[in-house]
Order: structure tokens, then sequence, then C-alpha cells
């Protein structure tokens, strides 16, 4: 697969990693990755930190193009994007409405529910609630906070007198919980750069689920690249992961978190608009496979670089 002309050559790339969610950790490792390859093929590079004091705009006014490596809320939600967009600094990723839409989990799931997009039925609990019980679904369930990554907060919840833990965890980083129907089958995730799917990959954890701590844990997780489907749902997981990201109108590239039955049933889980980039993530071994370098996958991503207020790169 081609990149795009590099544009962005001999200018000043500012990559805002770090940040204040609860993957910071993890920003920090893509961050410098993402550093680490951009110097390697000649690009004038600032590491911008994002603290909490805000100290991190000024550095931002000094470049002339940013590479968001950020995680989590306010990097991953459009907060930062809204910024950028107010600096007028073209930047990675998705615009402020379709980071924003996909970060928030049940607000995704109701756009793909009017383009009929397959997702797993849902329901959304306040934590707050005196009453906090499921109304529609059944047992089992997987309970997530309604706008977070990475599996922080995530349980499978598989018995009523389970739950109100799990939403207690859940309740640690958003006051909404997202639950939704398990679904029994294979996780497959999807690559995506600019309007083109880069191929879906198979992830087996080596544990009940992809939490937090297997899918950053080296050794904790087995990957199938291509995905081991009959060609026709291979295909159709492609369509539909593609058709997630544009329903919630995202750009330069993404990475879909589907479930696929034995039966060849496709649900989307979730579009990751900022996903990891660092040693352990899946995109850049999707990209691999379809013959980008990590180098050359960091490169692609930054040349779609772009101001959504002024025009939308592909």
């Amino acid at each position: 697969m081609s990149t795009e002309s590099p544009r962005w050559r001999g200018k000043t790339v500012g990559v805002l990693l770090g940040g204040v969610s609860a993957e910071r950790e993890i920003s920090l490792r893509t961050g410098r990755a993402v550093c680490e390859a951009l110097r390697s093929l000649g690009y004038a590079v600032s590491a911008i930190e994002v603290q909490a004091d805000g100290g991190w705009l000024s550095q931002a006014r000094q470049v002339d193009v940013v590479f968001i490596a950020l995680h989590g809320k306010f990097g991953e939600d459009g907060t930062v994007q809204a910024v950028l967009e107010v600096l007028g600094i073209p930047y990675t990723g998705s615009g402020v409405l379709a980071s924003a839409l996909a970060m928030n989990k049940p607000m995704a799931k109701r756009v793909w529910h009017t383009h009929g997009i397959p997702t797993p039925a849902w329901e959304v609990i306040d934590t707050r609630a005196a009453d906090r019980k499921l109304a529609t679904l059944s047992f089992p369930v997987v309970v997530k906070p309604s706008a977070e990554g990475s599996s922080v907060g995530v349980s499978i919840v598989r018995s009523s007198p389970d739950l109100p833990a799990a939403l207690a965890e859940a309740s640690r980083f958003d006051a909404a919980s997202l639950v939704e129907a398990y679904i029994s089958g294979h996780e497959v995730t999807v690559g995506i750069l600019g309007e083109q799917t880069l191929g879906a990959m198979e992830v087996i954890a080596k544990g009940e689920f992809h939490s937090y701590e297997v899918k950053y844990t080296a050794g904790r997780e087995e990957f199938l690249m291509p995905a081991p489907l009959a060609p026709a749902v291979y295909e159709r997981v492609l369509r539909i992961a593609l058709e997630a990201h544009r329903a919630l109108g995202c750009g330069g590239y993404s990475r879909v978190d589907t479930r696929v039955t034995e039966d060849g049933q496709i649900f989307v889980l979730e579009v990751n608009s900022l996903p990891g980039l660092h040693e352990l993530s899946y995109l850049p071994r999707i990209a691999a496979h379809a013959g980008l370098d990590y180098a050359a996958l960091v490169e692609a991503i930054l040349q779609r670089a772009t101001l959504y207020s002024q025009g939308r790169a592909g």
C-alpha cells in the first residue's frame, strides 16, 4: 500500500504524549515510539508532554503539525482536537465530533444502530442511581465505563450478585456504565488507514478476556494474522469495520474491534480513533502484514494530518 507524499517534510512535528487519563503510561510508550520513528525518517520532532497545568500549549504553538499520541479522556475524546482547531494547528487522527463519538461508547452504538451496523445489545446504568439493575439484558454481560479505553474498568459479569462490584469498578472512571450483552466468539480487530482497511487480526487472550493487564504484558496475547475466518466472513468483517469508522465520521486512521461468532455473525464493539502505536499494539502488527513497517505506518498517519475546519484529509 502506498503512502501519501510527505507534505510535512521539512516541518516541525510536535508529538503530544502523556496526558491526564488512566492511559497516561500507554500514551508515553506510544509517543516515545512515534518520536523515534519520525526522527529516524529525518523529521524535526518535538516531544510535548501534556500535563494538567496547560503548559504544553505554548510548546504546541511552536510546531507546524501535531501527531496526537494521547489515549483516553482529554486526548482521544475531542478535547485536545478542539484546542488544536482553535489554535489552527493541523493534527493527526479524527476530528472533534468523531473523536467524541468514538470515545463515548453509548453514543457510538446509537450512531451504529441508525446505520444498521451490528453491535451487541446494551443498556446504560447511572452508577449514582439507587436502582442499578438490568432492565432488558440477561447474563452474562460486559460492564464498561462509558468513556474509557484499553479495557480500563472492564468486567465480565456472569451472575446478578457480581454486578454491583463490576459497576463500582467502572464508576472509578466514569459516572455512567455501559452494560452490553456478552458475545461469545473470536476477538477480531481491523486496522484502517485513510479510507482503506489494512487487514483483520484475531487476538487471543491468555486469560478470560483482554484486560488492561493482559493487553500491556508481553506474552499474554496470541495474534493470528490474517484472522482465520472463512473468506466471505473475513471480507464482511473488513466492510463492517469500515462502515463503523465512516458512520462516526472518523478520519486519518483507526482500529475497529469486533466479535465474530462461530456461525459468522459480526458485532462491532468499538472504534479506537487513536489506537496504540507502541511495541505491543495491534495496529502496527496489522500494518506490517499489509506491507507497512512501523516507521512507514507512522509517516502515513502523519501525512494525513489536517485541520478539519479547513477540509478533511482522507
